[in-house]
C-alpha cells in the first residue's frame, strides 16, 4: 500500500480510530498494529508476509534461546550467528543471487569455461533490506546485552512490521522502538498536530518535489542520444532534489504517521544538502543506515580506534557494502566506493567534525561555509548519477555528454525542466529558514503564524498545491531496496 494513494487515506483514519477508542488496552493496540501492518504489506502481494513472519519468528526465537543460555557464551553466539545466518541468507536469496551468480558465470567464461549457473525468476519483496536489518539489530543487541529479550511476541512482531516505517524506514533499533511496544501509550493532542504537519510536508515533498523531477529525470535518462550536457546537467541537479525529497518525504510520511499512535521514530534526515563537508553530509543523509553500519560493522571492526590505515580499511568496506545494501548491481557499488574515496581524506587530513547546524543562529552562512557546502552539494550530485544510471555504460555516456561543448547549448531545454528547478529552489530556501527544527511546518514561535486562522490557511495553500500541481503519481524511490 503506497501512502500517496487513495486506498491509505482510507486506511490510516480507520486504524487511528480504532487504536484510540476502541482498542484500548495495551495488548489489544499492538494486535491492531500488527494486523493493520501485515494488511499493508500485503496489499502487494500477500506472498511477502512469509518472509516477513519467518524473520520476525526466527529473531524473536534467538533472543530467547540467548537468554536462556545465559553464562555460556559460545552457545549464545552460534544462536545469534544462526540467526544473522538465515535472515541474511534469506535477503542474499531474494536480492542478490542472480546478480552474484550472473557475475560468476561471467568470470569462469573470461577463464575459458561455460557453466550454466541457474538463476531464479522471483520478485523483490518491498522493503526486505529494511525490515531485515531491524530483525538483525535486536539478536545483536541482545546479545551483545544492550537490550533484554521480549517474551510479548505480538509487541515484538508490532515492532518488526510497525507499517508507517515498514518498507522505506527509518530502520529503528529495538533499543529505541520495542520499548515504546512494551509501555503503555496516552493520546497526545500536539504530538499528533505535529505528526499530521510532518505528514502533510512530507506530502509536498514527495508529490510536487519529487514526482515532478521524476518525470524530467526518466524522460532525459531514456533520451541521452538526445540530450545536450546542459540537459543532463539539469537532469543531475533534478535527480539531486527528486532522491532527497522522495526519501526524506517517505521519512516525514513514516515519522508523522507514527506520532498519531503515541510513537516517536527516530530522525533520518537532517538537511543534508546543507552539509560542509562528505562526512557532515553521512550523519544527515539516511542516519539510520549509516548508524546501522557503524555500530554492527564499522566498530566490530575496530572503527577508529587503530591505525589510520586499518581506520580508512574499515571506511572502505562500510560504503561499499552500504553501496551494495542499496541494490545488486556494480553501479551501487562504485557509488559506495566513490564516497569511500571521498571520506578517505577527510579521515588522514583529520578534519572537522561538524556536530552544529550550518550557520547556527544567523540567517546566512558565512563566505567559508557557502563554498564548503557548494563543493560538497558537487560532489554529492556527481555521485547519484553513478546512482541513477541502469549501468556503467549509460554512466559513461552521460558524463561523457555532460562535460563536451553542448553543456552551454541551451537547446532541448523544456519548461517543465525549468518550472522543477524553480520548485528545488523554493525547496531549499524553506528548509534553510527551518534548518534547525526537526521539519519545515514545526512552525511554533513564528509570528506570521502565530494566530490559528493563519496557520490553517498554510494548511490549506499546501492541500491545494498538492491537489493543484502534482503530477503522475510515482511510486517511492526506496521501495526498491
Amino acid at each position: 500500500m503506497l501512502f500517496n494513494s487513495f486506498t491509505f487515506m482510507i486506511f490510516l483514519p480507520v486504524v487511528f480510530l480504532l487504536y484510540w477508542f476502541v482498542f484500548k488496552k495495551l495488548r489489544w493496540q499492538n494486535l491492531l498494529i500488527l494486523v493493520a501492518s501485515y494488511v499493508f504489506y500485503g496489499w502487494w502481494d500477500w506472498r511477502f508476509l512469509i518472509l516477513i513472519v519467518i524473520t520476525s519468528l526466527s529473531s524473536f526465537f534467538s533472543g530467547l534461546l540467548i537468554q536462556h543460555y545465559e553464562g555460556r557464551r559460545g552457545v549464545q553466539r552460534a544462536v545469534s550467528a544462526a540467526n544473522i545466518v538465515l535472515n541474511l541468507g534469506i535477503l542474499a536469496t531474494f536480492k542478490y543471487f542472480n546478480f552474484f551468480a550472473g557475475n560468476l558465470q561471467a568470470l569462469f567464461s573470461a577463464l575459458g569455461f561455460t557453466p550454466d549457473w541457474p538463476t531464479l525468476n522471483i520478485i523483490l519483496p518491498v522493503g526486505i533490506s529494511f525490515y531485515t536489518f531491524q530483525a538483525l539489530s535486536y539478536s545483536i543487541d541482545v546479545y551483545a546485552r544492550r537490550i533484554k529479550p521480549t517474551r510479548d511476541v505480538v509487541a515484538f512482531f508490532s515492532f518488526i512490521s510497525f507499517f508507517p516505517q515498514l518498507v522505506a524506514g527509518p530502520i529503528e533499533r529495538a533499543t529505541n522502538l520495542l520499548p515504546q511496544m512494551l509501555q503503555e501509550r496516552r493520546f497526545d493532542y500536539c504530538q499528533a498536530v505535529d505528526g499530521l504537519r510532518q505528514m502533510l510536508w512530507g506530502f509536498v515533498k514527495k508529490l510536487i518535489v519529487a514526482d515532478g523531477c521524476a518525470e524530467v529525470v526518466n524522460q532525459t535518462w531514456n533520451g541521452l542520444e538526445h540530450s545536450t550536457g546542459l540537459m543532463l546537467l539539469v537532469c543531475s541537479l533534478l535527480f539531486t532534489f527528486q532522491i532527497y525529497a522522495d526519501f526524506s518525504g517517505y521519512s516525514d510520511i513514516a515519522i508523522g504517521c507514527a506520532k498519531l499512535f503515541g510513537i516517536r521514530l527516530t530522525t533520518n534526515f537532517r538537511v543534508p544538502y546543507f552539509s560542509r563537508n562528505v562526512r557532515e553530509f553521512w550523519r544527515r543523509w539516511h542516519i539510520t543506515l549509516m548508524g546501522w553500519f557503524t555500530q554492527y560493522v564499522y566498530f566490530p571492526l575496530g572503527g577508529s580506534r587503530c591505525s589510520r590505515a586499518r581506520t580508512v580499511l574499515n571506511t572502505v568496506i562500510v560504503f561499499a557494502l552500504s553501496g551494495l545494501w542499496h541494490g545488486a548491481d556494480w553501479t551501487f557499488v562504485l557509488w559506495g566506493l566513490y564516497h569511500a574515496l571521498l571520506f578517505i581524506p577527510l579521515i588522514v587530513l583529520g578534519s572537522q567534525r561538524y556536530r552544529d547546524t550550518v550557520a547556527h543562529g544567523r540567517l546566512l552562512p558565512s563566505f567559508k561555509e557557502l563554498v564548503s557546502m557548494v563543493v560538497t552539494f558537487l560532489l554529492i550530485n556527481f555521485g547519484w548519477i553513478l546512482f541513477r544510471a541502469p549501468d556503467f555504460a549509460s554512466f559513461s555516456e552521460f558524463v561523457s555528454r555532460l562535460f563536451s561543448p553542448s553543456l552551454f547549448n541551451y537547446h532541448g531545454l523544456t519548461m517543465k525542466m525549468a518550472t522543477m528547478l524553480m520548485w528545488c529552489a523554493a525547496l531549499i530556501v524553506v528548509e534553510w529558514l527551518q534548518r534547525e527544527r526537526q521539519h519545515v511546518l514545526q512552525i511554533d514561535g513564528c509570528r506570521l503564524l502565530s494566530t490559528r486562522p493563519a496557520r490553517l490557511a498554510l494548511y490549506a495553500l499546501l492541500v491545494f498545491i498538492i491537489f493543484y500541481f502534482a503530477g503522475q503519481v510515482q511510486t517511492f524511490i526506496y521501495f526498491q531496496f
